[in-house]
């Protein structure tokens, strides 16, 4: 569920994209009619209207999920903070200068965020951030823990660069696919190599 809740900024970019493609004329108007005022310009073509209009939907969304936490209380992860400013920012460039480029970096800036917050946490501050997210949950010797840790980082360093390839080699459509479905597919074939991994360590712990 909170897999679903983290991607729900994506999975409403790609629709609005979808959406606005197969609509480039009624998504030039509403872009210009709406939000002109937020473009150089103030007039938006067909070409770029559908990631405009998908940029303010991830902008919004990603804002209204931090609302809705704060309201129920809720912890809120420091990735979902650093999202959000990252969204906004190079969403607004991506709106302003009427560029896809600004928000297509905002994946890879954030997963090599994420992945530098594990190593500088391993290196600097010897606290395996991994260890104190699960370690609550399931017990295991410091080099496993070790080990899935430079594992994330390894994951997060190559995804970002995937997606810049992916950003800088094909369409803006392709990107946008590869951004829902590239990036929730690999995410889950990674948590769930990762769940064999840990499975087959704990059935080793429990043999005499």
């Amino acid at each position: 569920m909170k897999l679903l809740f983290d991607f729900l900024p994506v999975i409403l970019f790609f629709g609005m994209f979808k959406y606005a493609e197969n609509r480039s004329d009624w998504a030039a108007t509403v872009a210009t009619d709406w939000f002109g005022f937020l473009v150089s310009g103030g007039v938006v073509g067909p070409k770029e209207a559908p990631v405009l209009l998908a940029t303010v939907v991830v902008i919004l969304a990603t804002a209204t999920q931090i609302v809705w936490l704060l309201l129920r209380r809720r912890k809120i992860d420091k990735m979902l903070w650093v999202s959000l400013v990252l969204v906004t920012v190079l969403g607004g460039a991506t709106i302003w200068f009427h560029s896809e480029t600004f928000i297509k970096w905002k994946p890879s800036v954030l997963y090599w965020v994420m992945g530098a917050a594990f190593w500088i946490s391993h290196t600097l501050f010897r606290r395996n951030l991994l260890q104190a997210l699960m370690g609550t949950q399931i017990e295991l010797p410091a080099p496993v823990w070790q080990r899935l840790n430079f594992a994330w980082i390894a994951f997060f360093g190559l995804m970002g660069l995937l997606n810049i390839y992916v950003a800088y080699s094909y369409s803006t459509a392709t990107w946008v696919n590869f951004k829902l479905f590239g990036g929730m597919g690999l995410m889950l074939l990674f948590m769930l190599g990762q769940g064999v991994y840990l499975s087959r360590h704990l059935k080793n712990e429990g043999q005499p």
